[in-house]
């Protein structure tokens, strides 16, 4: 059996128990918003441009740019795919989805008086932007003669009386539910005459298995926002934003080993097994962001964007199951629906921001996020469960980061623009963390983007391509070997927009 080494790539994909950790901090904290197509395609750097709906939920001070009342909405169509690499075989699968990305109406009030005010225009914002899209399905697969889930199941379970693993027994109190759901299927038995040391049932040393994992995921973030900014003289912008989260995330993985051994001269065998798990997560969160953007010259905008952390009120529901063919026939035991609530802080962003206006023929901008990751919290679980050792893992496995967005436009006529963007996220993990090296420190995020945008007098329309690559690394269970991840993205983004 191989020896588990803790790092935080192995609980990317490992089995076990849901239990709130700090994947789930970072996979709630990470953001990447799609936005209007115009956005997307120029890298969603308009934290200094505004007059763009994304931009409510960058730096809220690009609300005051709009200077007439408008409503906008976005489709996006895309296709998600994931190539795994895992003990020399390589597997994709990929995944189609039709979301809407952004939906708003932005309003526009001038005071009656401007002749002894700077105050130009006082603008509000109501809509919603997606800030996450988790749809996604993977499958990996590799051949293994040297371990099995089983290995990590026997591992945990090692001490524990065999008397306690009859449900009847101790009915889920204090044994862990793969140990019981294990010994109910005859995957597991007592190592000889012992009884709290396991082995293996029907599986012996050195058999291959055809060991696949299949894991689809569905969900988002979004964020509905009510905004409101000021401009003062065409050249000093101040917005807030006030966001509402509503988060959904589903996750069901079945994780199958086929013995490929001949098992026609055994007695006792294990032909195959599958775990199934499941998780839901819902919840709410909310929180507050402030902006502004100064024009020294009308070329320069300089922008700088400030956002609280997310306050999340989170609900997680989950089950597992194991299902067995062995001589003893069908096998299947269900463990019970467990539901757990809990709070989690997600970390303060800053957002720095400039472009430079061309010629009022084009444009080039650039943001940079600063956001620290290990300052994500996990609080108030249920039973006053407060969670110190998850936020010291939290602490000790990510870092801090800055987050690139680079955008240019180029306007060939007064209705025709072209567009092109970057983004690059680094990876949130440490180098090195629980006394190993961390797989997922390069784990870098990038996007390239292009489009093109229509502009006539009450009327837009905008198109954008992204492409989006990231590789990381994860387990299929606790203490297997690693597998490679090649994610690629790829959305056709479509906004329309009407002016008043």
């Amino acid at each position: 059996m191989k020896k588990i080494i803790y790092t935080v790539s192995a609980l990317l994909l490992g089995t076990g128990v849901f239990a709130q950790n700090l994947v789930d901090a970072l996979r709630y904290s990470d953001y990447k918003i799609t936005g209007t197509a115009r956005s997307a395609a120029m890298g969603n750097a308009f934290g200094a441009l505004g007059g763009d709906f994304t931009s409510l939920s960058i730096n809220p001070a690009g609300l005051g740019v709009y200077r007439s009342d408008e409503f906008v909405f976005t489709l996006d169509p895309s296709r998600a795919n994931v190539d795994a690499s895992y003990l020399g075989h390589t597997a994709s699968e990929s995944k189609y989805r039709l979301s809407l990305d952004n939906l708003g109406y932005v309003g526009t009030i001038r005071p009656a008086n401007t002749g002894q005010s700077s105050l130009v225009s006082l603008n509000f914002g109501i809509g919603y932007n997606r800030l996450n899209n988790y749809k996604q399905d993977m499958l990996i697969e590799g051949y293994n003669s040297q371990e099995s889930m089983i290995d990590t199941i026997i591992a945990k379970t090692n001490g524990i009386n065999y008397n306690d693993l009859f449900y009847e027994n101790n009915p889920y109190e204090n044994v862990d539910w793969d140990s019981e759901m294990a010994w109910q299927t005859y995957l597991i038995e007592p190592d000889g005459e012992s009884k709290n040391q396991y082995v293996a049932r029907g599986l012996y040393e050195g058999e291959k298995v055809d060991q696949r994992k299949t894991v689809s995921k569905e969900g988002y973030i979004n964020e509905y926002l009510f905004s409101f900014a000021a401009n003062f003289n065409h050249k000093f912008y101040l917005g807030a934003t006030i966001g509402i989260h509503d988060l959904n995330y589903e996750e069901s993985s079945i994780h199958t080993e086929y013995n490929l051994s001949d098992l026609s001269q055994k007695t006792v065998y294990l032909d195959n097994f599958s775990y199934y798990q499941n998780l839901k997560t819902t919840g709410t969160g909310y929180n507050f962001k402030i902006g502004a953007i100064f024009k020294p010259i009308n070329e320069i905008r300089l922008g700088i964007a400030f956002h609280s952390p997310t306050f999340y009120d989170l609900n997680d529901r989950y089950d597992y199951s194991i299902v067995s063919q062995t001589d003893q026939g069908l096998s299947q035991e269900n463990s019970p629906h467990g539901e757990y609530d809990y709070h989690l802080e997600t970390p303060f962003r800053t957002i720095f921001s400039a472009a430079y206006v061309i010629a009022k023929k084009g444009l080039i901008s650039i943001d940079y996020e600063l956001v620290d990751y290990s300052t994500a919290k996990l609080k108030n679980g249920a039973g006053n469960y407060h969670f110190t050792d998850e936020n010291n893992d939290i602490k000790e496995a990510y870092k801090s980061v800055g987050n690139l967005h680079i955008g240019g436009e180029y306007r060939i006529t007064n209705a025709f623009s072209l567009r092109a963007g970057y983004e690059n996220y680094p990876s949130a993990y440490e180098s090195y963390a629980f006394g190993a090296d961390q797989k997922n420190k390069n784990a870098d995020y990038s996007a390239v983007s292009a489009g093109f945008g229509y502009n006539q007098g009450n009327f837009f329309a905008d198109m954008a391509y992204k492409h989006q690559m990231m590789k990381e690394y994860g387990t299929l269970y606790a203490g297997s070997d690693f597998a490679k991840y090649k994610i690629k993205n790829d959305n056709v983004i479509f906004t329309l927009g009407f002016k008043f």
